[in-house]
């Protein structure tokens, strides 16, 4: 696993699947704010009139020249919680991303979010 400050070295290279079959390319890593190790990583899709960035999990993630292989599968990962591209992730809608991967959601002791993005 590569650590959220390696992100530059890392960001528009493609995504994969287990299988290999390409999801979209690495935008950005948001990590979890009660530890700030990397947690999700946001995955440019779509055609280029209608791309977004859809969530993926980081946890199992593995690096490889030139793509960072996850383990959810891609159309699991195309279905995941979207953004703009110049968007941001409402704070009400960080407990549907975890959802969609069947993580367990909790926020910070203050009520505070779980993810910031790198």
């Amino acid at each position: 696993m590569f650590e959220a400050g390696d992100i530059r070295e890392w960001r528009g290279h493609d995504v994969v699947d287990p299988q290999g079959h390409r999801i979209g390319v690495l935008e950005s890593v948001y990590v979890d704010t009660g530890t700030d190790r990397p947690s999700f990583a946001t995955v440019t899709v779509g055609l280029p009139t209608r791309r977004r960035l859809v969530f993926v999990p980081l946890t199992g993630a593995t690096v490889g020249p030139g793509y960072l292989r996850v383990v959810h599968d891609k159309n699991a990962v195309k279905k995941a919680p979207a953004i703009d591209v110049d968007g941001e992730l409402p704070a009400e809608d960080e407990p549907k991303v975890f959802a969609h991967y069947e993580l367990d959601y909790m926020p910070g002791v203050g009520g505070e979010r779980r993810l910031a993005r790198r």
